[in-house]
């Protein structure tokens, strides 16, 4: 360890064993975001990690062009093996847009089993065949298809499969159109993202057209409907919290370049900080305000959990097989995306990414019994160098994902030499059963 970076790590771990102690009243910086959740806004202890690692330098030196905002949530277990969270922030801003992409999939794929849960139609479940029909322009058909294989029927429980092992867009289109979109929006206000916007499907559809949701069937096992869907329409559009977003200094349609920046302003939009506590209420409901909580069983949770942490070829999914589908292929912070990592096998994370119109982004909770490690990280940062939208010139590679992978690393080098209360538990992760 370099010698600068020593002494500054030294200073963080005194910083972060003092932490661990309870705070006296009134020492908190700002009132909990969550149950048991203390936050530090602008953290000295976040900002000395990440300045004391040169890996990072080149990105947190210029933190305002990358648009770089980051959550590390300590993790602190009681003696009753309660958690208890301390959370850092670093440049966290909800009024700096940034297209969500891929993490609105999280709140959709809870969303869908708690609609599941909150429909009480007998046989109804993720294992319910489904069928897509069409009402309106840009909707798509997905017929129902009998398989002898169970991981090829059309499903939510599927479609959430799809979604959280390799972030696959079709899926995620099938359960907005499942939620419907003003229902979707309203149960995230009633859950405490009032501002969050989840108004878009992944398809060329206009602001018109994605108002419109499609007619649904589920079916039993002989394929007779137990449940029909009528198709939807949201009469009133939802607007931005933020008024008119704008990004770039030009934009590529329809093969030429657009020399204006490019219109956000009916776009998903999901802050950081409501996507970091959406994983926490899915990791840790019991942790999570009941207003807070979705309406899932403990198998649902068991199912999420499940395919939030297991890599393509470790499902056992059997669309994924391929070699397309590497193990690092979803686990940015920490492998960078690279199809030569070589995973380690005492470590879980359990995560969601987002990667579109430059924006990179990975929500992840880490945790390894045998290193005593258990932490939260949250990053999303802009790599888009010529200013132009859509073109498909973006840094992620040379620029966004190594720096993910490098941060990821800092922070669970950091956690593994970081003090914990003696007297807390041993940190166990969650079941490792088969959940289908």
């Amino acid at each position: 360890m370099p010698r600068q970076f020593s002494a500054v790590f030294l200073c963080a771990q005194l910083l972060a064993a003092l932490l661990v102690l309870p705070l006296p009243s009134g020492a908190r910086s700002a009132a909990p975001t969550s149950s048991q959740t203390i936050r530090i806004p602008n953290s000295p202890l976040l900002d000395s990690l990440l300045r004391a690692d040169g890996r990072l330098a080149s990105v947190v030196g210029q933190a305002a062009k990358y648009e770089l905002q980051i959550i590390y949530t300590q993790i602190n277990r009681d003696a009753e093996n309660q958690p208890h969270f301390i959370q850092h922030d670093f440049r966290l801003d909800a009024r700096q847009y940034f297209n969500p992409a891929s993490l609105v999939k999280l709140p959709v794929a809870a969303l869908a089993l708690e609609k599941l849960n909150r429909l009480h139609q007998p046989g109804l479940t993720r294992r319910s065949p489904m069928v897509t029909r069409t009402a309106f322009r840009c909707q798509t058909a997905a017929p129902y298809n009998p398989a002898a294989d169970s991981d090829r029927v059309n499903t939510v429980g599927n479609y959430i499969k799809c979604m959280l092992l390799v972030s696959d867009n079709a899926a995620y289109n099938r359960l907005y159109e499942f939620l419907g979109q003003r229902p979707l929006n309203e149960r995230l206000a009633q859950l405490g993202y009032p501002n969050s916007r989840i108004t878009r499907r992944f398809a060329p559809c206009d602001t018109a057209a994605n108002r419109h949701t499609n007619p649904i069937d589920f079916l039993d096992a002989s394929g007779q409907p137990i449940y029909q869907q009528p198709a939807a329409y949201n009469p009133v559009p939802f607007t931005s919290p933020l008024g008119r977003i704008t990004k770039g200094r030009a934009y590529q349609a329809g093969g030429r370049i657009i020399q204006q920046p490019y219109d956000f302003t009916t776009a998903n939009y999901l802050p950081l900080q409501n996507v970091t506590d959406i994983l926490k209420a899915v990791l840790f409901p019991e942790a999570t305000p009941a207003t807070q909580r979705f309406d899932l069983t403990p198998d649902d949770y068991a199912f999420l959990r499940y395919y939030l942490h297991r890599t393509p070829h470790g499902a056992e999914y059997e669309s994924y097989r391929s070699k397309q589908f590497f193990d690092a292929y979803k686990k940015y912070l920490y492998y960078g995306r690279s199809p030569l990592a070589s995973t380690d096998s005492t470590m879980r994370m359990y995560n969601v990414v987002g990667m579109s119109h430059g924006y990179l982004a990975d929500v992840a909770y880490f945790v390894s019994p045998s290193q005593q490690v258990e932490f939260l990280l949250s990053a999303v940062l802009y790599v888009n160098q010529d200013g132009i939208i859509n073109d498909g010139a973006y840094e992620y590679s040379s620029i966004g994902l190594p720096f993910l992978a490098q941060l990821g690393q800092s922070i669970y080098q950091y956690e593994a030499n970081r003090p914990h209360n003696q007297a807390s538990q041993p940190i166990s992760p969650f079941s490792p059963e088969v959940i289908r």
